[in-house]
Parts: C-alpha cells; structure tokens; sequence
C-alpha cells in the first residue's frame, strides 16, 4: 500500500500564510494590495511561483508582489506598456517591460490610481491574448 499523498496546499492559502508570517506593517501592506486587486478584478487567479512570490494573473500576469526587509515591492511584467495615468510606478522606470511599485513603511497608495493600473494590466493581457 503506498502512503497517501499530502494535501496540496492552494497558491491562495500560501499567500494567506505569507501574509499570517509577516507580522508587521509589511504583512498588513501585502493584505491590502491583495484586496484592492480582488475588489478590482473579481475573478484574478492567484498563483505561487519563483519559490515563494504571490502572483495575480489574469490572462497572464498582472502583478509579481514581494515583501523584502524595508518594502513591499509590486512588480508589473508588462508595465512598460501600461500608460499608468495615475503615476502609480516609482521604479523601474528606465526598463522596456517591466515597472513596479515599491512601499516602504508608512508609504501612501492611492488606492483609485492602484486599481486603474490593475485593470489596465489586465486589460492590456487580454488585448496581448487577442494578437498572439
């Protein structure tokens, strides 16, 4: 008899768990991003990939997050692309495809210009699906 597999541990309960573990400002940053994309894209599948980086796709990626030790860091593979109106990127600005937004402790968000970007990436990922 062969011992049974171990429960596979859902992308989304791994991203509950990284953010049970971050039991700072960094945690309570990482949830609030999670909730303004899910309040802006409803049906957002939420992934685990690269050993440890929550991820939001919908249609492809959308958004790549990390918390390191001074920021919680929200990386956009597309970004480049993205006309990003509200001025939410504050690095990568020099890049060809990507753009990100890095938070430190106590950084504003605003929150309308977050979601606008949110849906924009999502938009552009379906209009890219549409060309390839």
């Amino acid at each position: 008899m062969t011992e049974p597999q171990k429960a596979q541990i859902s992308a989304p309960e791994k991203i509950d768990a990284l953010i049970a573990s971050l039991d700072d400002w960094r945690g309570e940053l990482l949830a609030r991003i999670r909730r303004l994309i899910r309040a802006e894209l409803p049906d957002v599948e939420e992934t685990w990939k690269w050993m440890g980086s929550p991820v939001w796709e919908h249609n492809g990626i959308v958004a790549v997050g990390n918390a390191h030790k001074a920021k919680v860091k929200l990386t956009f593979p597309q970004g480049a692309q993205l006309v990003d109106s509200g001025g939410v990127f504050n690095a990568g600005l020099g890049g060809k495809a990507w753009r990100a937004i890095d938070l430190g402790k106590g950084d504003s968000l605003d929150e309308a210009a977050f979601r606008a970007l949110v849906r924009e990436a999502a938009e552009f990922n379906a209009a890219s699906k549409g060309r390839g």
